[in-house]
């Protein structure tokens, strides 16, 4: 089971394990952080599960498809390792994955 590693609002890391096939919107709410809303439970249609991916990790997380980047546009705090959680599929590739938890608009 590959291992996600978030870091909360408050800046506390903690290394979660996941399924792969879930997303990582998914891990994390499953594993907890109780400030990701995910309020429209994945749909893309909200902006509630924003997180800032690691610098090193984006080329393989790749960059947010264009309605994606349309919803992150509504954040203050987006920047350019932005993307909503629910569009990131968790898989092996992703082991060791490091996010962090955006600052809520």
């Amino acid at each position: 089971m590959p291992t996600l590693i978030v870091v909360d609002r408050s800046g506390n890391e903690k290394a979660v394990s996941g399924d792969t096939g879930l997303s990582v919107m998914e891990v994390i709410r499953d594993n907890g952080f109780d400030e990701l809303l995910a309020l429209c439970g994945g749909s893309c249609s909200c902006a509630t599960c924003h997180i800032h991916v690691a610098p090193e990790w984006m080329d393989k997380v790749g960059g947010p498809s264009e309605d994606e980047s349309d919803l992150l546009d509504s954040s203050d705090f987006r920047t350019e390792t932005s993307r909503l959680s629910c569009q990131i599929q968790f898989s092996d590739a992703l082991d060791g994955l490091k996010v962090a938890i955006a600052p809520e608009d």
